[in-house]
């Protein structure tokens, strides 16, 4: 029979009832109460009308609720679509009236406060929403078709729902920036993301033992897969809501005997600047690293320190979640690389007419393999534009647009992106979003954003505006952005100019602001 992602649950609250699979928010769950606690909510989803195929957006931050309306959505059959809880008003409509969501799941209290009424009224395919969190004195009656999450457990059966789906059944849509600045959707299926957590577990050599810590957002894949693998090996998962504290990290991984710490370079150098000396992390057996690259000194700095430990320096895109890692029995051979395909899958460099290239020239990474996702939701051209026939009828290649050189033993080098999304603190973020909300400042008359090189970023944000009849500061267009915008999304650099440089046909030469 075919795997699916819920029966990553099933089959460790099978094997596994009375261990502890979750430590999150000062409660410690079993694997067999998350997997009633998911069986609830996936009989009361059903029971509210949810089909085969529909999409349920969870608007959560990382909590028990979260992890349970994954593996409930899923039961029920459904797609699960993660939202940012940071995420603005304006984007989450957008999202959901995007996917065409059947169902809303958020805290009453948002950090946006965005009143599950407000969003109700512009998003016209959702037949209900279920509040989560201290819902208070807000909609909660049945009568209103929103519902509090505590309630709905309380008078659900806990009996498994019947099999519906096949692994070809979409799983999740992850919602990316794309160069247009709208954000789309990539569409994972079962089987591909089966396959990625089965080579992923692979070669980090998971086992029950292992307990991982997870501070990055669920609405991330890099943070969302640290829920399902977890789950799959039968681990314990802390589930934190951010690394804005290091030092409770820190200490939280020294409480539970943390044994695999999934990071970024944003949380890695907040790392190097502390005394870790304080902290007792010996349980510490491998770190990872993704989202952007981490400078070579970072690593190795990393690994004084972590002496006990490996170290993984990896890379991917959302389209195919992880495409190469490298062994950290490499990483003093080969410093600035990332590494080989991960196992079972195929990669390989190409020029512009698709020609594949010989170590040392740089070309696009192209990926084969069972983890290449389905596409863009409701996007057929950007759908055929990154994934490609190939060969084999049927067959599709990824054509990732970042550029990579490859040295004589197949070991992989990033070079740079081909298109203008920037990569800050691990999150892709898109110009022409940046620069609508600042084309909304008073006097603001051209606005260009760039990504800049930065030790720590990966790639800071810079703006850089042309401002006419008003004295704006710097200051002052930094506040503007974070009202309007995600704090990843905020410039870090603000420049004024006269004028943009441009090129003969109009358009903003933008490698002329870096």
């Amino acid at each position: 029979m075919d795997l699916l992602i819920h029966d990553f649950l099933a089959s460790s609250a099978a094997r596994l009832p009375d261990k502890t699979a979750l430590v999150c928010e000062g409660q410690r769950l079993t694997y067999a109460q998350i997997e009633a606690a998911s069986n609830r909510l996936a009989n009361a989803l059903v029971a509210q009308g949810l089909k085969r195929g529909d999409r349920i957006a969870l608007y959560l931050p990382n909590n028990f609720e979260a992890v349970v309306s994954i593996y409930a959505t899923l039961k029920a059959g459904g797609v699960f679509v993660m939202i940012n809880p940071a995420t603005k008003k304006e984007k989450v409509l957008y999202i959901l009236n995007d996917c065409r969501a059947t169902g809303l799941i958020m805290e009453a209290q948002n950090a946006t406060q965005s009143s599950s009424a407000e969003i109700m009224a512009e998003a016209p395919s959702l037949k209900f929403c279920v509040l989560g969190g201290e819902h208070g004195t807000g909609p909660g009656g049945e009568g209103d078709s929103c519902f509090v999450f505590e309630k709905l457990l309380d008078v659900s059966p806990a009996t498994p729902l019947p099999r519906s789906n096949i692994d070809l059944d979409l799983a999740c849509l992850i919602y990316t920036s794309g160069t247009t600045g709208e954000p789309k959707a990539v569409m994972c299926d079962h089987s591909n993301m089966v396959f990625v957590a089965s080579s992923v577990m692979h070669y980090l050599k998971n086992v029950e033992r292992d307990v991982i810590i997870n501070v990055l957002p669920l609405s991330f894949s890099y943070g969302l897969y640290q829920v399902l693998m977890t789950f799959w090996f039968g681990g314990t998962l802390v589930l934190e809501n951010s690394f804005a504290y290091p030092a409770v990290i820190l200490e939280r991984m020294q409480q539970e005997r943390v044994t695999g710490f999934p990071g970024v370079p944003t949380m890695y150098a907040a790392m190097l600047k502390m005394d870790l000396s304080g902290f007792e992390l010996s349980s510490l057996r491998f770190l990872t690293n993704a989202a952007a690259a981490l400078p070579v000194p970072h690593i190795q700095e990393i690994r004084r320190r972590f002496p006990r430990a490996e170290f993984y320096s990896m890379y991917g895109q959302t389209e195919c979640k992880r495409t190469l890692y490298l062994p950290p029995d490499q990483l003093d051979k080969r410093p600035g690389s990332v590494g080989i395909a991960i196992p079972g899958t195929e990669v390989w460099i190409e020029d512009e007419s698709g020609k594949r290239l010989p170590p040392g020239e740089a070309g696009e990474l192209v990926v084969r393999g069972r983890h290449v996702m389905r596409g863009y939701w409701g996007d057929p051209q950007r759908t055929s534009e990154r994934f490609r026939p190939g060969p084999l009828p049927g067959e599709r290649f990824y054509h990732s647009g970042d550029l990579f050189r490859m040295d004589d033993e197949g070991y992989l080098y990033f070079v740079s992106r081909q298109d203008d999304i920037i990569k800050s603190r691990g999150e892709k973020v898109a110009p022409k979003e940046v620069e609508h909300v600042l084309h909304t400042l008073k006097g603001v008359v051209e606005a260009a954003v760039v990504g800049v090189p930065d030790p720590i970023l990966g790639e800071a944000i810079k703006a850089v505006l042309v401002v006419h009849g008003v004295n704006l500061t710097q200051a002052e267009v930094l506040a503007h952005c974070r009202a309007h915008l995600e704090d990843y999304m905020v410039p870090k650099h603000v420049e004024f100019r006269a004028e943009l440089p441009k090129t003969g046909s109009g358009k903003i030469k933008r490698n002329a602001l870096v």
